[in-house]
Parts: structure tokens; C-alpha cells; sequence
């Protein structure tokens, strides 16, 4: 498994593997052939069928700046590797190639090629959650002690600048009113359940402003404010209004949130490592699922969840997720996509108390339900896996 650093990214939404990976994947090409006369960016599969609503298009030119670039559109063409392909190609002034590389958005940035290796960058020793465990309970430790464990030296500042940035993107969502970008002219809702929030009496009023939260950040993706993927920019709101939920309510240090931040981080990362995050391979239950199963297990370790009561609680929010779909009207990662991370966060908060209320014992192993996570992916058509072709999305196939 990589380094929270490569599961915690800060940039522009509306998406991490429609929008961040193909702006880094054009930045890293431009940088390797910064003097070609022209070029080429072909955009393959779920990347071409939904790019237009998801702006790959505009990150992409945006990252060649003032250069002679064409964007070439194949939604009907699915590279074997990943759905999220693009091929670059580079021209001299006699339009003869000379460079040319495919690079694959696998989902919350980042980025692979052909020659990439799964475990190219792997600092962990241990992926699966039950030998996670055995570890911990062997050495007395929680689960975010792994994580420091084999991370660098910078990561509680690293984790510090995460959660900067998550309140800010909470905060920022809640000053803005007006309507999203796209052909669904949404409006934004994050400000207005606040304050209707002011109206309410306990618990309504703390679940509207849980709501409130989710919908803060998800707006804020979906009009391209500055996010964290956690663990794509399409869930990017579950956990952070978990997070600022609770601290809020129950007064969590700063400490307390950077420990629940990393073994949040380590659920994300086994799913990441063992099936996908990707909605383009795996469906919605790979992105707001993980996001959930994050959220969950923060919560849990936060109401003081022993690490089997955490392991329960992320298992849950996987598995009453699976077979959820990708199929976002318009390619834009508004609907169903917002609503799904207040609701995956007011799920989270569920699990949690769920899992306290147990001994940890149960039957599904957070294991086994990745297993069935990668298993359901894959089984799925390529119309529910962020094409718009399917499910709801048949609402916006009166698309240009």
C-alpha cells in the first residue's frame, strides 16, 4: 500500500480521476516533452463518455496552456488495463510523432502506466485488515500507530494540512448560494439547511447540520473548489463532515482528529490496494462506499471503538453499500452524487454506534467484503461504472 500522502489530495473537484489525474498525467508528459510543435490527448472509455461534465477536457488544455493541443474523444473504447485511459502523442513541425505514452486515472489522482507495478510504491509491510489487527493486538497498538509507524516523519503535519483544508472546504461551501455549472442548474443547499438548522431542536438539528457539512464540501467539488479526495473527489464529503461534526459536538482535540484521519486513511488504502476507488472500475460502492467505511471507522475510534469495534464499523460501510452504481446525470458529479455523501455520512455516525454497542464479533470480515466489493466491480456493465449510460443517468442522455 502507498503513503497517505497518495490517498489525501488536495486540488480542484469536481473529480479526482476525470479531473486531477488527467491535468497531473498532461502535467507529467508536457514536462518530459516540453518543446513538441503539437499534440494529441486521446481520451478513452469512461474518461471520453463522461469527460465533458466531469471538465477533463478543460483540465487537460489548462495543463498545455498556450500549446497546440487536440483532444480526441473514444467513448466507445475501453483500454484493458483501466476505463480511465488517455494516450498522449507529441509532433515536430513536420508532424512527425515523437513521443508518444498511455497513462491510466485509477482514481483519486493518481496515476499509472503500462510499465507501472502494483507494489512500485508500496511502504506498508502488512494489507490486509486481519493481519492489521493481529499486529496491533500483538503490540498493544491502535491502528493508527501502523500507520506511524511506516510512514515518514512529516505525516501528522501532512495529516494537520488535510484537515486545514477539509474545514475550509466545510466553510466555504456554507458561504455560497447560488447555482452548480452544468446543463442540471442545481441549486446549492449546503447554506440554507444551516441555518433551518438554527430552527430545530436536538437530534434534528445536529443531523441537519451533519447534512449541512456534506453537502458543503460536495458543492464545493462539484462547482471546482478546492477539496480533499478522501478517497475521490466524488466522496470527498462524507468523511470531513463526520469529522467536524463530532469535533463540534464533542469537543475532539486536534490530536483526536489527526489519529481518526490516519486510520481513516489506512481503511481507504486497503480498499484502494485490494479492489478499487475507482467509480470508473468498481461502480459508486468503490468511491461512497470507501468514503463511508472511512467515515465509519474515524467515528468509532473517536467514540472509543477498540480496533475490532473499528474494524465492524468500516466493514459496514462497505457492505451496505455494495452494488451501488456510478450513473451521474450529465457526467456531472452532482446527482445523485452530492446527496449520496450526506447520506453516507449520517450512515457513518450509525455505524459507529452500531459497532459500540457490539463486542466487535461478526460475521463479514472487512477482508472479505473488499473481496466482494472487487468481485461486484467487476460484474457490473460498463453503463453503471461512470459512463451515464445507465440507471438514472438515462434522465441525461439528451446530452450534446
Amino acid at each position: 500500500m502507498e503513503s497517505l500522502h497518495e490517498l489525501y489530495r488536495i486540488g480542484k473537484g469536481p473529480s479526482s480521476s476525470h479531473t486531477m489525474g488527467p491535468k497531473n498525467a498532461s502535467e507529467m508528459f508536457l514536462q518530459k516533452h516540453p518543446d513538441a510543435h503539437k499534440y494529441i490527448v486521446t481520451l478513452y472509455g469512461s474518461l471520453a463518455a463522461t469527460g465533458k461534465g466531469h471538465l477533463t477536457g478543460v483540465a487537460v488544455e489548462e495543463a498545455f496552456q498556450n500549446k497546440d493541443i487536440e483532444v480526441i474523444w473514444e467513448p466507445e473504447i475501453f483500454l484493458p488495463r483501466h476505463p480511465n485511459a488517455l494516450k498522449f502523442e507529441a509532433f515536430d513541425k513536420e508532424n512527425k510523432k515523437t513521443a508518444e505514452w498511455t497513462a491510466y486515472s485509477v482514481g483519486g489522482g493518481a496515476i499509472i502506466d503500462n510499465e507501472t507495478k502494483k507494489d512500485s510504491a508500496n511502504i506498508y509491510p502488512l494489507t490486509k485488515m486481519d493481519d492489521i489487527l493481529e499486529w496491533c493486538s500483538k503490540k498493544g497498538k491502535n491502528l493508527w500507530e501502523y500507520i506511524e509507524e511506516y510512514e515518514d516523519d512529516d505525516i501528522w503535519n501532512f495529516l494537520a494540512t488535510v484537515w486545514k483544508q477539509m474545514k475550509k472546504s466545510i466553510k466555504n461551501g456554507l458561504q455560497k448560494e447560488g447555482t452548480l455549472p452544468g446543463q442540471l442548474h442545481l441549486a446549492r443547499k449546503a447554506p440554507s439547511y444551516k441555518l433551518r438548522s438554527s430552527n430545530l431542536t436536538l437530534p434534528i438539528k445536529r443531523r441537519t447540520m451533519l447534512f449541512s457539512y456534506a453537502l458543503a464540501v460536495s458543492e464545493e467539488n462539484a462547482g471546482g473548489g478546492i477539496i480533499v479526495t478522501a478517497p475521490t473527489c466524488g466522496a470527498s464529503g462524507t468523511l470531513p463532515a463526520v469529522l467536524y461534526h463530532l469535533q463540534k459536538v464533542s469537543k475532539f482535540s486536534e490530536k483526536d482528529i489527526l489519529n481518526a484521519l490516519a486510520t481513516a486513511g489506512l481503511i481507504g488504502n486497503l480498499v484502494k490496494y485490494n479492489a478499487s476507488i475507482s467509480g470508473a472500475e468498481a461502480g459508486c460502492q468503490a468511491e461512497i462506499g470507501t468514503a463511508c467505511a472511512m467515515a465509519s471507522a474515524a467515528a468509532t475510534q473517536l467514540h472509543g471503538g477498540s480496533i475490532y469495534q473499528i474494524e465492524y464499523a468500516a466493514e459496514m460501510g462497505i457492505e451496505h453499500h455494495l452494488g451501488l452504481t456510478c450513473d451521474p446525470l450529465y457526467g456531472l458529479v452532482q446527482v445523485p452524487c452530492i446527496e449520496r455523501n450526506a447520506f453516507a455520512a449520517a450512515r457513518a455516525v450509525n455505524h459507529a454506534s452500531f459497532a459500540i454497542l457490539s463486542d466487535g464479533r461478526h460475521v463479514i470480515s472487512f477482508d472479505n467484503v473488499i473481496k466482494t466489493l472487487k468481485q461486484t466491480g467487476a460484474d457490473l456493465p460498463n453503463l453503471y461504472k461512470e459512463t451515464s449510460l445507465g440507471g438514472l443517468a438515462i434522465f441525461g442522455l439528451d446530452k450534446d
